[in-house]
């Protein structure tokens, strides 16, 4: 699937116009539809701040949203503030009828943003999710992305997803991870992971595998290192499933990705 059509949430805080420049980019790169949603909690004072003024915030925010997309098929659009839920959900709402949410990852402090607002997007809006890190600047994503592979069904779903951001000639990994002991596994998963990687050699992305030893650091934290050892911009995972990875418990590593992602992360549920 072609990349048509994207959502970026926006709000007052200082990390949106990091997603909005990312979104953007990507619009462009892509010849995508961009769309820019302002969405955040009416939040009291707090360790982000006194809240802004609701109509500043939303002014300002346009005003970056249309200096940053010129040239581009780009709309601006506000929800009204509320509580939690029901931020959660009109966005959740809004956002299924996009190829791809761009979000940012939550800092602990953010009074913001609803603490639960990342997974209710990647588990009830039937569409990947991008997320950003609250820190460091991403001017590309796809070039050098890895796809976390363990032959299951979000995996799968991750690829397909993951395949709408991979850039050309991008130096793309797919890497499986079996425990430590597990022959009759590693091999299985070396077939499995031939046959990922002809998948994406259908679609004219060129990758290598790579199969990693899951040790006392855990399956989430050999990924991430991973990454950083690739110079990845971009990982690719499937999201609260569990599947093929038994000692992790539904959403548990999905969850701590959330909390220790230092690259964007796609997540396809």
């Amino acid at each position: 699937m072609s990349l048509r059509s994207l959502l970026v949430h926006l709000n007052s805080g200082e990390r949106s116009k990091v997603r909005l420049n990312t979104a953007a980019d990507l619009a462009r790169s892509h010849g995508a539809r961009l769309t820019g949603l302002f969405a955040e909690v009416a939040a009291p004072d707090g360790d982000d701040g006194p809240p802004p003024d609701p109509a500043q915030a939303a002014a300002a925010s346009r005003e970056a949203f249309v200096e940053a997309t010129k040239g581009l098929n780009a709309e601006w659009i506000a929800l009204d503030r509320g509580d939690d839920d029901a931020t959660v959900k009109t966005t959740t709402d809004f956002a299924r009828h996009f190829d791809l949410i761009v979000i940012g990852q939550r800092r602990p402090d953010n009074s913001r943003l609803p603490p639960d607002f990342a997974e209710h997007l990647i588990v009830n809006s039937g569409r990947p999710v991008l997320v950003l890190p609250y820190s460091g600047d991403f001017p590309t994503v796809g070039k050098r992305p890895i796809f976390a592979w363990s032959n299951s069904g979000p995996s799968a779903r991750g690829f397909a997803d993951g395949m709408m951001l991979v850039a050309p000639r991008a130096e793309a990994l797919v890497v499986g991870l079996h425990q430590a002991n597990d022959t009759t596994g590693a091999t299985d998963q070396k077939e499995s992971l031939r046959l990922a990687i002809n998948h994406l050699a259908a679609h004219e992305i060129c990758a290598k595998p790579e199969q990693l030893t899951l040790s006392d650091i855990g399956l989430m934290d050999a990924l991430l290192n991973h990454a950083m050892e690739h110079s990845a911009d971009l990982l690719v995972i499937g999201a609260f499933g569990g599947g093929g990875y038994p000692l992790f418990s539904r959403g548990s590593g999905s969850r701590y990705m959330l909390r220790h992602m230092t690259a964007p992360v796609l997540f396809s549920h």
